[in-house]
């Protein structure tokens, strides 16, 4: 999944939310406006916090990378040898 559009899915629902909310309370356009933009801002920063928190923990070295590379092509490389043995029994046998 890409997590670089996390912020702004967070920032957004929240600023949604928020705007639904001051329409119900009827509240006066400037009052409405500084609410806004405070809810915007900290869900904002918020986001990002949660982005790099994902980005730290579902982080995968290039070293990492590497060996799963390695051990994917060994077994493709073992299950070819194996086909190619049985192919020789059966057409000996």
């Amino acid at each position: 999944m890409k997590r670089k559009s996390i912020p702004a899915i967070i920032t957004l629902t929240a600023g949604f939310i928020a705007s639904i909310a001051g329409i119900l309370a009827r509240m006066g356009t400037t009052r409405f406006m500084i609410m806004l933009l405070i809810v915007l801002v900290s869900f904002y920063i918020l986001g990002n916090i949660v982005k790099f928190v994902l980005d730290l923990e579902f982080k995968e070295t290039p070293k990492e990378e590497a060996e799963e590379s390695e051990e994917t092509a060994q077994e493709e490389e073992n299950n070819g040898e194996e086909n190619s043995e049985e192919a020789e029994r059966e057409g000996i046998g």
